[in-house]
């Protein structure tokens, strides 16, 4: 094993065997509910295992079957309202109440079911390419005497005994065996399981260890009894029965399926879960579903219109019931429908039979009211969407070659219609790229550098920052960037307490999990480490003389300055136990774990730590305790003991423990590390903040060090007050040296409400200031409970800024669903790592940052970008534009149908509601599939109000979204009266024109079916000229459909003339012989549009004049060439804060409480 390079990783692991372990009695319930599984290994074929009949290891993660596709797809699509009413429809036209024939209903259903289920289809088909590709992966397996043989993966069955080489996948969920190297350790990359790319250690029981060989697994056996299979992919609890003995198992012996062998020659296995049994797949479960706001009110507009469309035949119905009734007391006044012969339809002895009859026609007939391509046009837009904002430029990271890419297209609209931000601050506002910078030690500080912080803080006070020439120059190493003479270059042994100085830094090179590589070449050490904080303590240990270089499973070795011989000497030391530094642990305040009276300079250390917290560095405190032997046996049973339990509190059991003993700890100084800004944060956040989007930071940093960085980054302003909550009194720290817990919890909850009602006050009596809200973890545990929530809401959504300092991961979630609930308004979180999870599938939208912590956040977001600064250009351009776009494509949509619907109820009406349509059956059916439907596509792609650069120069116009403006009732019925109005003109118009005067100059007059094919030819050229009006930005496209639509319908009403009178029915030739040859179809065509366009033109000219909205006023800055003139520009700000517009400034939207205004919300 010579010149491999030997690395290893300690995530998730808790102590350090070498594979030993005895069995505690925590595993006795292993056979019980939740772990009943048992694994015959080596014997897949055996009686007892054939029992079991556990899953093939055959996967499928496709949503339909070739049995299944069909049935199940059909039934996906009429699941939506319309899609089922459409059916019904289509169901009744083979009846004899249909006015047109059932293909003609059929039809257009088919092609907009079939285009979905077609996409469905090849999504689900590549799918079962990925499906087939995986099954038919090869794996060596045991087939018995000790040979191994290639066979698919589809075929592994539990007990199978495995043969993984280097960067091989595990096929299934494995029991690590034995591998290559002779302490059986193995190393697994998990990057398809939870983003990570750094390598876990594995490492197999020492029992089963000496399996080296093909031939030694040819008499193996040993049965496994374990936990049942479940989705947590961090645990694992069984016990192996080998040679009479039992072992018990952990995650450290498991193997997960689709994780990948790295830097190890084999492993042995056996296969413990398969197929849909193992934990990845478990795991693979689909994403809280989300839905647009915008999607949930168009079902609800789809509702109004079923209820308008019900109301339509039902007052068509009863009036067709009297009249027909008349018809026999009146002496036949609708004589030509001769009554006394009449059928069941038209018999006035059963009118209301026939009034019911007539109420289901009727439904047939208006059913183009509901726009049956609607659903349909809507996905395809927001794809299409979606791949603009993927290919967008200037959101692709060029360091990390990483583009914004849109995880879902659902949600586009909703990216306009932010309300408020929920941010992490680690490796999200910052690089999470951390620096070694300064340290505190024995009380004394060292480094002089200087932070982005701190001259930010200087720039706020009004004070230039004087750095000397002696000031650090930046290091070449990356993480290191301290300097101070009095500990580089090994200077530190002449210091007063050199000796704590070497305890420091030792400890630094020891205590932690990184994992050195070594280049054979040039002897470099890099290192790869949990997180960045970890690596820049080792970096900075390793550049001031304490360099970690070699780790094995049992020792880590240093190479150290000696202070007495002044040589580089190595100095290696036995690692017994590790415990996790997790979430919860890194949250703890370690001054209340030190000895007391031991040293003198605790009140130095923590002066430095806040001084250091002031400069927005991050701060760790260093200390340690020397254990006698007993100690420490009796701390590793209670340890091992915790480890090896199988209650659900295992991981409570672990934390006690080792809360146990970190106590009674020397103090030996801090560290502090920068974690330097993203680039462009600040000027994003400013922008934002001008949009009027309320912006809320959860980290989990001090107090002390989230104020600066919120100065820094400017989320709080000069001039902004400060509401601060916290529990660091006098009265509770009195208390918690009692140590009486009621009490302690008692007085800290009404400490907490009293400082919100304070704050409240503060927020009320003002009118002018803008606020910002800061809360430490402690108070927002008592802020979060049910009796407090609401008026810490009312609190938080008063101030312009809001900070919760020391969050936990729970706590980031329960603060989103808080917001989002309480608001009622839309929330975005943003954050990049697994700690964020909670928070981004909590919010209505999820950001995930593409950082370094991995690519869980990523993986669980609904859309990722590199930088935070893209997220300016994702909501104010992308956001805006698509928020637009789909709130008038929903309107217009509207719009044309009820101008078709009306005009086809007039002429119902003037045909006294007999079911006669005023078109022909393929007009109706084709109106929403070809005449009208991809101008309104386009519309949803390309149109843009306001370019990018006036998107971002404008930023309030992100309030018409938040707002809602372009999508409220009051905007919605607007476009539905004036689809009213357009049908009503057509109709009147075309009727008035045609009906008494002679058609041509053969004195013919216009019969029904030049009638419709006049009034369907000015519908056509209405709601295309209606779009063209509403169209902002023109492109190519969208001029050729617009009017390559109308020229659709010329080249149809012709083709579809010249065929058969069987097949063309009323529309024989009516083009060609009556239409074009007449010079009143052109005037009257003519005449009709202009004056169906003109209620519109006149509206939006008026509103344009007298009542402009914001983006109205940005588009005539445009136009009149003066938008590099600042005094214009302003006064237009000026001019829009109005109450019939967006209105409202950046800090006035910050006090709105829509607790209070709910009820004027136009959503």
């Amino acid at each position: 094993m010579t010149g491999r390079r030997k690395r290893l990783h300690f995530s998730k692991i808790y102590s350090f065997k070498c594979g030993k372990g005895g069995f505690k009695d925590d595993h006795s319930q292993i056979g019980g509910p939740g772990f009943s599984r048992v694994v015959y290994c080596n014997e897949p074929d055996g009686s007892d295992a054939s029992l079991r009949r556990y899953p093939t290891n055959y996967v499928r993660t496709t949503k339909y079957t070739a049995a299944t596709f069909l049935p199940k797809s059909l039934f996906e699509q009429f699941r939506r309202v319309a899609n089922f009413f459409f059916l019904v429809t289509g169901i009744l036209s083979f009846t004899s109440l249909a006015p047109y024939s059932a293909i003609s209903s059929i039809v257009p259903l088919i092609i907009v079911v079939g285009a979905t289920m077609v996409k469905e289809g090849i999504e689900d088909w590549r799918r079962h390419q990925q499906d087939i590709e995986m099954n038919n992966r090869k794996v060596k397996v045991h087939q018995g005497g000790g040979v191994f043989k290639q066979t698919e993966w589809k075929n592994l069955r539990v007990g199978d005994i495995v043969k993984v080489e280097k960067d091989e996948f595990f096929p299934s969920d494995l029991l690590l065996l034995s591998s290559s190297y002779e302490d059986a350790v193995c190393y697994v990359e998990t990057m398809n399981l939870d983003g990570e790319t750094n390598l876990k250690l594995k490492q197999a029981l020492e029992v089963t260890s000496l399996l080296n060989d093909e031939q030694d697994l040819s008499n193996f056996k040993a049965v496994v009894k374990c936990e049942d299979p479940n989705a947590n992919l961090y645990s694992f609890v069984g016990s192996m029965e080998f040679e009479g003995q039992q072992h018990p198992l952990s995650p450290q012996q498991l193997l997960l399926r689709d994780s990948k062998l790295r830097n190890t020659d084999y492993i042995y296995g056996a296969v413990i879960f398969t197929g849909h049994d193992t934990k990845v797949i478990q795991n693979s479960t689909d994403p809280p579903s989300k839905r647009s706001n915008i999607e949930k009110k168009m079902d609800n507009i789809i509702y109004f219109l079923f209820g308008v469309l019900f109301l339509m035949a039902l007052v068509g119905s009863i009036y067709f019931g009297v009249v027909t009734r008349d018809d026999l007391e009146g002496g036949h006044k609708r004589w030509y429908l001769n009554p006394g012969e009449a059928d069941i339809f038209f018999d006035p002895d059963r009118a209301p039979i026939a009034a019911i009859y007539h109420f289901l026609t009727a439904l047939l007939l208006y059913s183009n009211l509901i726009p049956i391509s609607l659903y349909v046009s809507i996905e395809i837009v927001k794809v299409l969407q979606s791949i603009f904002i993927n290919q967008d430029v200037h959101m692709y990271y060029e360091e990390a070659d990483k583009p914004a890419h849109a995880r879902t297209s659902n949600l586009n609209e909703e990216l306009g219609q932010i309300d408020t931000i929920l941010s992490d601050k680690t490796g999200t506002l910052t690089c999470n790229s951390m620096e070694f910078i300064k340290c505190s030690v024995a009380g004394t500080a060292y480094g002089h550098g200087v932070t982005e912080v701190e001259k930010a803080m200087a720039k706020r006070k009004g004070s230039p920052l004087m750095v000397n020439i002696d000031s650090p120059r930046k290091s070449s190493v990356k993480g290191y960037n301290f300097d101070d003479e009095r500990i580089v270059n090994g200077n530190w042994v002449n210091e007063e307490h050199s000796d704590i100085i070497q305890k420091f830094f030792r400890l630094l090179a020891i205590c932690h999990t990184a994992i050195p590589d070594v280049d054979e070449q040039t002897g470099t050490v890099t290192y790869e480490a949990e997180s960045p904080d970890e690596a820049a303590f080792v970096i900075a240990a390793r550049e001031l003389g304490f360099e970690f270089f070699k780790r094995t499973q049992t020792s880590v070795s240093v190479y150290e300055l000696d202070p007495i011989s002044g040589k580089r000497v190595e100095r290696s030391y036995k690692l017994l136990n590790v415990l996790e530094f997790n979430s919860t642990r890194k949250r703890i305040v370690m001054f209340e774990r030190l000895a007391k009276n031991v040293t003198n300079y605790e009140e130095e250390t923590d002066e430095h730590v806040n001084e250091y917290a002031d400069a927005g560095l991050r701060t760790l405190i260093l200390a340690y305790r020397e254990l006698s032997e007993d100690e420490y046996i009796e701390f590793d049973e209670k340890f091992s003991e915790a480890k090896n339990s199988v209650s659900a509190d295992r991981e409570a059991l672990i934390d006690d423990v080792a809360e146990e003993i970190e106590k009674d700890l020397i103090l030996l100084g801090a560290t502090a590390v920068e974690d330097k800004l993203q680039q462009g944060v600040p000027e994003c956040i400013d922008k934002l903040a001008q949009a009027g989007i309320k912006i809320w930071v959860l980290t989990g940093d001090k107090m002390e060090t989230a104020i600066n960085i919120g100065y820094a980054c400017s989320l709080l302003r000069q001039g902004m007050k400060q509401i601060t909550i916290s529990l660091e009194n006098p009265e509770i720290k009195a208390l918690e040296k009692a140590g009486e817990k009621d009490a302690i919890a008692k007085a800290s909850k009404q400490s907490v409400l009293q400082q919100i009602l304070e704050g409240k006050a503060q927020v009320t009596n003002s009118s002018s200031e803008a606020f910002a809200l800061i809360i430490d973890g402690k108070s927002l545990a008592y802020a979060l409970e049910d009796d407090v929530k609401k008026l810490f809401l009312e609190l938080a959504i008063g101030c312009a800024s809001v900070i919760c300092c020391r969050s936990s991961p729970k706590q980031k979630a329960l603060v989103t669903r808080l917001v989002k609930e309480g608001t009622k308004k839309t929330t975005l979180a943003i954050g990049d790592g697994a700690n964020d999870v909670g928070m981004l599938q909590e919010a209505d939208i999820g950001i995930g940052i593409s950082g370094v912590e991995g690519m869980q956040a990523v993986m669980s977001s609904d859309i990722a970008i590199a930088q935070f600064r893209f997220l300016e250009r994702l909501l104010l351009v992308h956001g805006h534009w698509c928020y637009r776009r789909i709130s008038t494509m929903i309107c217009y949509f509207f719009y044309k149908n009820i101008t078709y619907a009306s005009t086809i109820f007039l002429y119902e009406a003037y045909t006294s509601f007999s079911g006669q349509p005023a078109y022909n059956e393929w007009f109706l059916s084709l109106y929403n599939v070809f005449f009208s439907s991809l101008p309104v596509i386009a519309l949803g792609v390309f149109d843009q109000d306001v370019s990018a650069r006036f998107c971002l120069k404008f930023p309030l116009l992100y309030q018409e979204g938040v707002q809602n403006v372009l999508f409220s009732w009051r905007r919605i019925i607007g476009w539905m009266l004036n689809g009213v109005c357009s049908g009503i003109i057509i109709y009147f118009f075309c009727i008035r024109a045609l009906d008494p005067q002679a058609f041509n100059e053969d004195g013919k007059l216009a019969d029904y079916q030049i009638l419709g094919a006049t009034m369907y030819t000015c519908v056509v050229w209405v709601v295309n000229c209606q779009i063209a009006l509403a169209i902002s930005y023109f492109t190519l496209i969208q001029h050729v459909v617009i009017w390559g639509g109308i020229a659709l319908w010329y080249l149809f009403l012709l083709a579809y003339g010249a065929m058969s009178p069987t097949i063309s029915t009323t529309a024989y030739e009516v083009f060609v012989d009556s239409l074009a040859p007449t010079p009143a179809f052109y005037i009257v065509t003519i005449f009709v549009v202009i004056s169906a366009l003109v209620p519109y033109f006149v509206y939006n000219s008026i509103q344009t004049r007298f009542f402009p909205m914001y983006h109205g006023m940005i588009q005539w800055i445009r136009h009149e060439g003066r938008a590099e003139d600042p005094e214009y520009c302003n006064l237009v700000r000026q001019r829009s804060i109005r109450p019939t517009t967006v209105g409202f400034t950046a800090r006035s939207l910050a006090r709105t409480n829509p607790l209070e205004d709910r009820n004027q919300d136009q959503r």
